[in-house]
Formats: structure tokens, sequence, C-alpha cells
């Protein structure tokens, strides 16, 4: 692990399109660890330097967060429930930061909330890593899987990356970090709130074109 974390560390040292995208991979799958020192930082140099395009570390981000997304949901679709539940609850389970709560967590959010929860889940702490965990245990349709968790982590990576380039203005580099933690939580809920509303209205105006006679 103490190898690992010298190698994250060498990324984010060093942050451009490739490393961005492989730290985006790695986030969204086998080792959960917060989006926000990846993103903004990337777009802080960007607004610093102008040696990247904010538009590419969104999509280079996203595209991480897809790849990283797909490797959990196939290993689930693969290995199946009992196997996944038991990794989780391993000492090496344990040492990448899993245990069998986080998993019953997210199976119980996708559950509840279909497939759409692969979208909005990406936009929610603890839940946005795991949550393609249970769209492999269920077999959830991969195309919409990956059109969801697009989408979702495209959100998210615009508002992280919108946010540290703005503050490249505002704060010291090494308060970024702390700052983006701070803010990008509520924003996070507000986002989910008003994709939500979205998802209603766009659910009403289709059920209503599906039943005119109702509606007269």
């Amino acid at each position: 692990m103490e190898s690992i974390g010298v190698f994250v560390q060498w990324c984010l040292d060093h942050l451009n399109y490739w490393t961005i995208t492989l730290l985006m991979t790695i986030e969204s799958s086998a080792i959960p660890f917060p989006s926000e020192i990846v993103v903004p930082p990337a777009a802080y140099h960007a607004a610093a330097t102008g040696e990247m395009n904010i538009l590419l570390i969104i999509f280079f981000a996203t595209l991480g967060a897809l790849l990283g997304a797909t490797i959990n949901y196939f290993i689930s679709l693969w290995v199946g429930r009992p196997i996944i539940y038991r990794f989780a609850d391993s000492r090496l389970g344990h040492l990448i930061m899993l245990d069998g709560s986080k998993v019953q967590r997210a199976e119980e959010y996708f559950n509840q909330h279909g497939n759409v929860s692969t979208l909005v889940g990406r936009l929610i702490p603890v839940i946005r890593q795991l949550i393609s965990v249970p769209a492999g245990l269920a077999r959830m349709n991969y195309a919409k899987f990956a059109a969801y968790t697009s989408l979702g982590a495209a959100i998210w990576n615009t508002v992280l990356t919108l946010l540290g380039y703005y503050l490249e203005r505002v704060v010291p580099e090494d308060e970024l970090v702390n700052t983006v933690t701070k803010y990008s939580h509520e924003i996070g809920f507000g986002i989910i709130s008003v994709v939500i509303v979205a998802l209603a209205v766009i659910f009403f105006k289709k059920r209503g074109k599906k039943n005119p006679d109702k509606n007269q």
C-alpha cells in the first residue's frame, strides 16, 4: 500500500491528461479516494499556467471515472455477490478502504432508485465510487450504465474543474483541496436536487404522453 501511495503522489505531482485519467480510473475502482484531490488541482494549474485546457481536463477525468466504474461493473458481474462481500470484509478489502457495510449501502441505494442511481450516485460521496458494484451485480444493461455513469461523472467533474479554475485567483495552492472539500459537498447535494427535479419533470411528461385521455 505504501508503494501505491507513493505512485499516486507522484501522479499528483505530475498532473497531465494521462495522469488525470489514470488517477480517476483508480479513484473510481480499486482504491477509493476523493476526486477533489485530482481534478481541482489540475484546473488550478491550468488557470495558473495555461498548460492544460479545462474542457480536456473534464473529458479525461470523466473517461477515467468511466474506466474505473467499468472495471467494478464487470468484476461484480462476473464474480457475484458472495465473493464481492467476502472481499470487502477481508484484510485486503479493508486496506483499500472497503467493507461490507459500504457495499451494502451502495446496493441498497441502487435497489431503491433503480438504474438512474448510477447517474445520481456519482454525485454522492462514498456511494460515488461503489455504485457500479450493485449495477454489475444486477446485470444492468452496460450501454445504459456507461451513459448514466459518464453523465454523472461529467457533471461532477465540471463542478470540480470550475471550482479549481476559479479558486486559482482566490486561495493559495496549499489551501485549495481543503477549500474545495468544504464547498463541494454542498454544491453536490444542490446538483442532486436539480437532477432529481429534472428527472421527475421528464418522467411526468412521458407519463402524460402515454395517458393523453387522463389529461383531458
